[in-house]
């Protein structure tokens, strides 16, 4: 099945068809930054954009960093804050003239990864954080997603723990990776004593980098790197909208 896939974040909005059957890209993705802002009305126009880019006439999928409920955004992480309570389905459904299906962003790459990539085959509790500005969570008990979990947000020491385990806090702190991975090793092991996950799965920006921390982390669970990379989110996100194709 040949599906567009759009993964729409803080500094770029990537797009590509999908065969859905395989989890490939079917061309090179195609990337716009993300508009200063983030405002809805011009996040709609690049997503249009990357539709017509691909002369796209069919179901679309598209992870967005917020907790997604039927279409709607609740929450604006590294967005502008009047996507909340916007129906982004909706809105991008009208900017592309084809019907959306819109998912949290760590979902749709946790979808990605528990199909095609870390996680397949894997049974059990897997919990999947991508790490980049925040941290991103994706949440699978024996495959099946629990959406919208947003635990790069729970508390530790009295902030978000994002704020200082993600590895925007690594660049913005100029953090040695070991002082860093100490920190996320703290977090790791607070989601171990929540959840006893049997698998952990990194994506995002920094596990490209996991040798350089990975012999810090403590967690008494098995962590491996996520496989799909940057293209997690799109695939994950075509994967969403196969809901959309009619059945026959």
């Amino acid at each position: 099945m040949k599906i567009l896939g759009i993964d729409i974040g803080g500094s770029g909005i990537k797009g590509a068809p999908v065969d859905t059957e395989k989890g490939v890209l079917l061309s090179d993705r195609y990337r716009i930054p993300t508009p200063e802002a983030a405002k809805p009305a011009d996040v709609a126009d690049v997503f249009a954009q990357i539709a017509k880019r691909f002369d796209w006439k069919g179901p679309i999928g598209a992870g967005f960093p917020a907790v997604i409920q039927q279409g709607v955004a609740r929450t604006a992480a590294n967005v502008d804050d009047s996507w909340i309570g916007t129906d982004a389905a909706a809105l991008f459904s009208k900017a592309a003239d084809c019907p959306v299906r819109v998912l949290n962003d760590a979902d749709v790459a946790g979808i990605a990864e528990m199909r095609f990539g870390a996680g397949r085959h894997r049974d059990g509790v897997v919990f999947i954080v991508t790490i980049g500005t925040g941290l991103g969570t994706a949440l699978f008990s024996d495959g099946v997603l629990v959406p919208n979990t947003e635990l790069g947000h729970i508390e530790m020491d009295c902030q978000d723990a994002e704020w200082q385990s993600a590895d925007s806090a690594r660049k913005r702190e100029n953090l040695t990776w070991r002082e860093w991975a100490l920190r996320f090793d703290r977090y790791l092991n607070h989601i171990h004593a929540l959840f006893w996950p049997d698998l952990f799965i990194l994506g995002g920006g920094a596990s490209k980098k996991m040798h350089k921390f990975e012999d810090i982390l403590s967690v008494p669970t098995e962590i491996v790197a996520a496989q799909l990379r940057n293209e997690a989110g799109i695939i994950g996100a075509a994967i969403a909208a196969e809901a959309l194709v009619p059945k026959i």
